[in-house]
């Protein structure tokens, strides 16, 4: 593999009609299908059971499928002991060494691949500049803040110069402040590492704002794989359109007649194009709702949320 500007490796990622089945006959991931290019930021987003960490045990090697293939820079790697995929993933609970120190917490890999001690110091020194913590490589992770040990469990897998990143929600255990400041660091590790990054979220403001593209998924099956701003403008079904989107999209029950968008006696819009008469289901977003001079609109108010 091409080495690139940090030493890291040039990686493209595929999954072919990828299906995983757990006793029981439960159904994880059905015939899943993604072509991740090298340098791509892919967000994996859906509600809980929906199949994302599946994807991300299988693509490392925690998990075997049922059928269907995994190639990594076109290296078919299904059958391909974890060791051996060169991907490094970080965890919800961050699972660092109690009783070691940041420094050896992140050179433990290292260690284990027999990697000199003078290169060692090199590169565990340099990512914790490139993380701005070479003040705790003596700390151990008792003595750190949540935020301060999600940096050393990303540090880790910057570390071994893997081909690819995996998170597995990295930032459900933060404080709503620091989840946002996490965010944005690592929106700025993937500029400036250029690397191949899978994450997996249920937070869908993480999604839009961290993802090249996301891949939104339900019941193990994937709803739509988009650009943020076109999953949010352009949703492919009625579950896309109210799972994105905070506040979430407003359903009416409505009717047409005439070109005319009736919601109970009301007509609300005319319609532009050719659509049939009958009745449906309208989704409209909280921005784009407005009040026409001259119109009534009659309702009850439950209950008002102060945002700032």
């Amino acid at each position: 593999m091409k080495d690139k500007e940090r030493g890291q490796h040039i990686a493209s990622v595929s999954f072919s009609d990828v299906t995983k089945i757990f006793p029981g006959n439960n159904l994880a991931l059905s015939s899943f299908n993604l072509n991740v290019v090298d340098g791509e930021f892919i967000v994996l987003v859906g509600p809980s059971g929906c199949g994302k960490s599946t994807i991300l045990r299988i693509l490392s090697g925690l998990e075997e499928p049922s059928s269907g293939r995994v190639t990594i820079n076109g290296e078919d790697v299904t059958d391909l002991e974890p060791g051996r995929r060169d991907v490094a993933m970080v965890f919800q609970n961050y699972a660092l060494y109690p009783h070691m120190t940041v420094f050896d917490n992140m050179s433990f890999s290292l260690r284990m691949k027999k990697v000199q001690k003078l290169e060692i110091n090199r590169l565990v020194r340099e990512t914790a500049t490139i993380l701005d913590m070479e003040d705790l490589l003596g700390r151990k992770p008792r003595e750190l803040s949540g935020g301060q040990r999600q940096r050393v469990a990303v540090g880790r897998a910057i570390v071994r110069h893997p081909a690819v990143f995996l998170f597995d929600e990295p930032l459900s255990n933060l404080d709503a402040k620091l989840r946002v400041q996490m965010r944005s660091e690592l929106s700025l590790l993937h500029n400036r590492l250029e690397s191949t990054m899978i994450y997996v979220t249920h937070d869908q403001a993480e999604a839009m704002t961290l993802g090249d593209r996301i891949v939104v998924l339900k019941d193990g099956v994937v709803q739509q794989i988009a650009k943020p701003l076109e999953l949010y403008d352009k949703p492919t079904n009625r579950f896309v359109a109210g799972f994105i989107g905070s506040p979430a999209m407003n359903f009416l029950k409505v009717r047409i007649h005439k070109d005319q968008l009736f919601f109970g006696e009301n007509s609300i819009i005319r319609i532009n194009g050719n659509v049939m008469d009958g009745s449906y289901e309208f989704g409209v977003r909280p921005e784009d709702i407005h009040h026409s001079p001259g119109s009534e609109w009659k309702g009850i108010v439950k209950i008002v949320e102060t945002l700032g």
